[in-house]
């Protein structure tokens, strides 16, 4: 009884919940039709979410006022520059994916240097480097024809026993995140900045270093989603990055994660990524319409984190 206490007690159970509750609900009103293929297309499409949703995770953990607005805009860059450095050449992939990598990097560590050059805040850095970004991106991008490789094509759809492999990978890589906080001294620093800055200064944590780190590899994580989104849908395009914006701070969100800092959760991504597309799914399924489908969306993330809680009262 104590070990279900336990895990209910867990923030990032209730994304699950929800996850499972729309699912059975769009089920339930197809008659069963579909039921394994939806759920095929929910880790297929909430793979994307949860890559750049680590990446964000990692920034607002840092404390009140973090969080990167430029996703959006890099994403589309990088998924521009992935493609035209591919050229539609399998043996040029692994270039094309580092070249989407540095760009999202460069990107994430230019909106560090700008909180940190001009004492500004988060937000506000972010949002004027997407308007920047956006500039180049339609400058460079817009208009751009060039087809992802085959071979890369192929392996971002690519599926064994009906599992994207792609979701798999992810998987490997949430994992991998977790550890990180838990396990590494940057993870570590991360938490202690984000739940005390002084306080971790005075322990010794490079503050300065780890915003840094942190930022860019928020922007990294953001070009390699454009990579992989321009190789899923088969082409690049300047506006491919625009609903990872506000899905990626509420992935973190709703996963569990604190927004006053110092708190994060990974597993929750993954359920709250899977729980928003399979939302999305339903209400197209009930035929809701566009306004009302973004009313209940939104009532529902409320609710979905009403029922997650907030922090216990102190006994």
């Amino acid at each position: 009884m104590t070990s279900v206490r336990t895990l209910l007690e867990k923030p990032w159970l209730w994304s699950f919940v929800g996850a499972l509750v729309v699912w059975l609900a769009t089920v339930a009103f197809t008659g069963g039709y579909g039921a394994g293929g939806m759920v095929t297309a929910a880790l297929s499409l909430a793979v994307f979410t949860v890559i750049v949703g680590v990446g964000q995770m990692f920034v607002i953990t840092l404390g009140p006022g973090n969080v990167d607005l430029s996703l959006p805009a890099n994403i589309g860059l990088a998924s521009a520059v992935a493609m035209k450095v591919m050229g539609g050449s399998d043996s040029m992939i692994v270039v094309g994916l580092l070249a989407a990598l540095a760009t999202g990097a460069a990107i994430g560590a230019i909106n560090y240097l700008l909180i940190w050059a001009l004492r500004i805040p988060p937000i506000i850095a972010t949002l004027s480097a997407s308007f920047i970004i956006q500039s180049v991106d339609i400058s460079y991008g817009r208009g751009l024809q060039i087809k992802p490789p085959p071979g890369f094509a192929d392996f971002t759809n690519w599926q064994v026993l009906g599992i994207p492999v792609l979701a798999m990978l992810t998987v490997v890589f949430t994992i991998g995140a977790a550890l990180a906080l838990q396990r590494m001294i940057f993870g570590r620093s991360v938490l202690a900045i984000g739940q005390n800055i002084r306080a971790a200064w005075l322990a010794g944590v490079h503050v300065g270093r780890i915003r840094f780190l942190t930022y860019t590899l928020c922007g990294a994580l953001g070009g390699i989603d454009g990579a992989l989104l321009a190789g899923y849908f088969r082409g690049a395009n300047v506006d491919i990055g625009n609903e990872y914006l506000l899905a990626s701070i509420a992935v973190v969100v709703i996963g569990g994660t604190s927004v006053a800092g110092g708190k994060a959760n990974v597993p929750g991504v993954w359920g709250a990524g899977l729980f928003l597309v399979l939302l999305l799914t339903m209400l197209n399924t009930f035929g809701v319409s566009a306004g009302v489908r973004l009313v209940l969306t939104g009532l529902i993330i409320v609710g979905v984190i009403t029922a997650a809680g907030g922090e216990k009262a102190v006994r």
